[in-house]
């Protein structure tokens, strides 16, 4: 067999073994048979060093040859093989569009989030400005400019989270209130002062009804004329409001909290109707939230004069009324990220409290 002979049936099995490659895994295996480091028709182009110059004259554009002829039909190959697995791909992917819709899950904001933009909003109205301050407060803050002295049951660790002694002995602590707001915003703000504080708190304690971090927001007003009546008013007509309802009967009890002085539990009327617990009237009576006037001693400690200034303060947890306006029977739902519970619960993305349009 002469050597053109044997290029030609080289050439012949190579190109063979290409049209009959059925995808481009086989299409490869035949480059390398032929093309590759060790294939058949590079092994021969390595031996063009061997040979004579008058050998190598003819074997030279003939091996080259055929190389160009190889590759040209691998890649021609190639490109039948790709349109012909976009054409298989797109027959296993066709979509009949004539079919409904899947409908696609939609996220929703939780009740948390909701209810503080509803008291946000709500309190806006009333002229009111948000506050914020830090999680980790000293005790001046947190303890001791509310007038909560030493021996408080609010300052044992059984009841607060502190954090490691510095090297003084002092301790941070995690807030147990978001209170400390008052005290930084009449430092840094000359009355009249109308904030409220929403935030988390911290406290050691959990079931159906606390939990470790909740929500809180405290309200403040100190100027020179703030009287008790402004306090009561600011309540009904927040609780109005909130609940939504034309009208709201209400109970003030006296209570004690170092922070003011004279301190009131409020309390709104309900009654059970068919399961469901209706808020603003009815012979029962809920608990919703503290408050009363500044005592003189915070003022102080907030820098201003209480000869000069006096105000009311309140406070009230978020997931609390929360779960009284939406039905929420355990607080320990709101932090366990159950998917279920979210969509049972939680808003439309869109619906933004507004006081003129309606809150929920």
């Amino acid at each position: 067999m002469t050597e053109d002979t044997d290029l030609l049936a080289l050439e012949r099995d190579i190109l063979e073994r290409i049209d009959t490659a059925e995808n481009e895994a086989a299409l490869e295996d035949a480059r390398i048979a032929s093309l590759g480091k060790k294939g058949v028709v590079s092994e021969r182009l390595k031996g063009l060093g061997k040979m004579t110059p008058e050998e190598r004259q003819v074997a030279g554009p003939a091996l080259n040859g055929l190389k160009a002829r190889i590759t040209e039909k691998i890649e021609a190959r190639r490109s039948i093989l790709k349109e012909k697995a976009l054409t298989e791909r797109l027959k296993s992917e066709t979509i009949d569009v004539t079919l409904p819709a899947r409908p696609e899950q939609r996220g929703t904001i939780h009740p948390t989030t909701q209810v503080w933009q509803e008291v946000i909003a709500i309190f806006a109205d009333m002229g009111f400005s948000v506050a914020e301050g830090p999680h980790i407060e000293n005790d001046w803050y947190n303890f001791g400019a509310l007038n909560i002295p030493p021996e408080h049951p609010a300052r044992q660790e059984m009841d607060t989270f502190y954090l490691k002694p510095k090297e003084d002995g002092s301790r941070m602590v995690l807030r147990t209130h978001t209170s400390p707001v008052q005290i930084r915003t009449m430092e840094n703000e000359t009355p009249p002062i109308r904030i409220i504080a929403p935030g988390r708190t911290f406290r050691s304690d959990s079931d159906r009804t606390h939990t470790p971090m909740f929500h809180q927001i405290e309200g403040l007003v100190i100027d020179e004329t703030t009287h008790m009546g402004h306090l009561k008013g600011t309540l009904e007509a927040f609780c109005k409001a909130f609940f939504e309802v034309d009208d709201v009967k209400m109970r003030f009890r006296p209570s004690h909290f170092p922070f003011t002085e004279p301190s009131m539990e409020v309390d709104i009327g309900c009654h059970w109707e068919g399961g469901e617990l209706k808020i603003g009237e009815g012979d029962d009576w809920l608990e919703i939230l503290g408050s009363g006037m500044v005592h003189p001693n915070v003022i102080r400690a907030g820098g201003l004069d209480p000869e000069k200034y006096q105000g009311f303060a309140f406070g009230m947890g978020l997931d609390r009324i929360a779960m009284l306006k939406y039905g929420i029977p355990d607080l320990r739902a709101f932090f366990e990220a159950d998917l279920r519970w979210l969509r049972h619960y939680g808003f439309a993305s869109l619906d933004m409290p507004s006081v003129a349009e309606g809150l929920s």
